[in-house]
């Protein structure tokens, strides 16, 4: 016999190849997955709404440096797992597991994980926002949440988390440059025109912070506006 022949009549054989075969093409898609991971990350979970709000606590607080890019991003990173948890559960076991063990094809798969990710985004996305991109986009009105395409959803999501961060910090800034202003006027009207007026506020602005439980305050209204 041939080793052509001999290779065609092995059924483990063949079974195995195969086998091989589908495990490179999941292999090759988690790679392509995790390749966009930091996109995905940005677009379709919290992250972008939580580093922003971070961001202006620092900025109003008026350190700069404190807490370290780090510690802000280890922070944001904490909350947005937290957050996205029920998203991610949903996702494993209606679409990636079955996937993996074969249950599912990848058509079949990605309608399943895109099911509980349109739901997240749907909660979050403003009305305002969501018309506009199905308007620019000439889309067929949707019957349901089912049927709104998240070429649609997505970048709406993406402008309703920046107007619903900016919103967030700007109720952080004011008391911040309220303080400031108090600090200044304050100074003046002693006649302490050289003493910086950040030299005085930046310890009171902590000691208030504190004093309130800022950070906690802040992570509680982070992560209620997801509810």
């Amino acid at each position: 016999m041939s080793p052509v022949l001999a290779l065609a009549a092995e059924p483990s054989l063949q079974l195995s190849m195969s086998g091989g075969g589908s495990a490179s093409v999941k292999l090759f898609l988690l790679l392509t997955v995790l390749s966009f991971a930091t996109a995905l990350m940005l677009s379709v979970t919290s992250f972008a709404r939580i580093i922003i709000v971070l961001s202006f606590v620092r900025q109003g607080l008026g350190t700069s440096q404190l807490p370290p890019n780090q510690v802000l991003l280890g922070l944001a990173l904490a909350l947005t797992g937290f957050v996205m948890a029920p998203t991610a559960s949903a996702v494993w076991t209606g679409a990636l597991n079955p996937y993996m063990e074969d249950k599912l094809t990848h058509e079949q798969a990605l309608a399943a994980a895109s099911g509980p990710v349109r739901e997240f985004l749907l909660r979050q996305v403003r009305t305002d926002d969501l018309a506009l991109f199905a308007r620019v986009s000439n889309a067929a009105p949707p019957e349901g949440e089912a049927d709104v395409p998240l070429t649609v959803v997505v970048p709406a999501y993406m402008v309703s988390e920046l107007t619903t961060a900016f919103r967030m910090g700007l109720f952080v800034l004011v008391p911040m440059l309220l303080i400031d202003l108090l600090v200044a006027s304050i100074l003046m009207s002693l006649g302490m025109m050289m003493v910086p007026p950040t030299l005085v506020s930046l310890p009171l602005k902590l000691a208030v912070f504190l004093t309130a439980g800022g950070w906690h305050l802040v992570v509680e209204s982070v992560l209620r506006s997801f509810s």
